[in-house]
């Protein structure tokens, strides 16, 4: 079975996440535990995580169709060791606001080099300060995301993340989510049938399916290996609509959050409506 939701507003309290998920007819979600723009952020008090269990008990979506997402400033590769240390001690904080919230992953994209370092150095940085984390906290899952390959973003290469992978100590702490964008501007096509399976199948030989905790679904407004992140909404966008239906039947993709990012709020419940159309009977 399949989980589809979008990346919804926490906007007044995080409990706000599950309520804005609910009116667009969402069976999962992401969401910012903190502001993502913001390196610090208030600690979550006991009056806040009451009204986030209620109302996620209202919305009857399990915490593993949950895919909270890191800040944005957080850069886990940064080739500079204070900035890195800075970034460190923010994603910490994050992983232990997950486990207060009784979610069992978060989202991250790996880390820049900044043309400063080599691709093998940052990759390394990534994994060091990735076991790091593990080490100081419990529980909540390390879900590294694919990139576009923009600028100096790593990630974008299925051997980024395999690389990545297998420095990690604990094993049982990492997952990988697959963004269908980035996938496509990184170069790895998703259109046909042919394309589809084959990209899948690198997937499955390079990084593991058994890896794969969640996906964002997205359509793309650059070409195919642009390298270039922008969204678009589903069907609009150079990947089109036979994707999303090749997904929509895999069962390699049930139980996981497939989470829209895509780039008009307003027509989410929609798309969630018209990927739910795409599972043959």
């Amino acid at each position: 079975m399949k989980f589809v939701g979008a990346h919804v507003s926490a906007s007044g309290g995080v409990y706000n996440a599950p309520i804005n998920a609910t009116q667009i007819g969402a069976k999962a979600f992401a969401l910012f535990t903190k502001n993502q723009r913001q390196w610090t952020a208030k600690e979550l008090d006991s009056k806040t995580i009451d009204k986030w269990f209620k109302e996620l008990e209202k919305s009857k979506i399990q915490p593993k169709h949950i895919l909270p997402h890191d800040s944005y400033l957080i850069n886990l590769g940064h080739p500079e060791t204070d900035a890195r240390a800075k970034s460190l001690d923010s994603f910490i904080h994050e992983l232990e606001r997950c486990e207060i919230l009784g979610l069992d992953r978060l989202n991250f994209h790996p880390g820049s080099h900044l043309r400063k370092i080599s691709e093998d150095e940052c990759l390394n940085n990534i994994a060091d300060s990735m076991n790091r984390a593990i080490e100081a906290t419990k529980g909540v899952k390390l879900v590294i995301e694919n990139t576009a390959g923009q600028g100096s973003n790593l990630g974008y290469k299925f051997e980024h993340l395999a690389y990545i992978i297998d420095k990690i100590e604990d094993k049982s702490r990492v997952g990988v989510c697959i963004d269908t964008c980035h996938m496509f501007t990184a170069g790895y096509d998703i259109r046909t049938r042919e394309a589809y399976d084959k990209t899948w199948t690198l997937f499955d030989e390079i990084v593991g399916r058994n890896y794969l905790m969640g996906m964002h679904i997205n359509d793309s407004k650059p070409e195919l290996g642009s390298r270039v992140d922008r969204h678009d909404s589903l069907g609009v966008g150079k990947i089109g609509w036979d994707a999303f239906k090749f997904i929509m039947n895999d069962e390699r993709m049930d139980d996981i959050p497939l989470v829209l990012e895509t780039i008009n709020e307003e027509i989410w419940a929609d798309e969630i409506k018209a990927l739910y159309d795409l599972v043959e009977k």
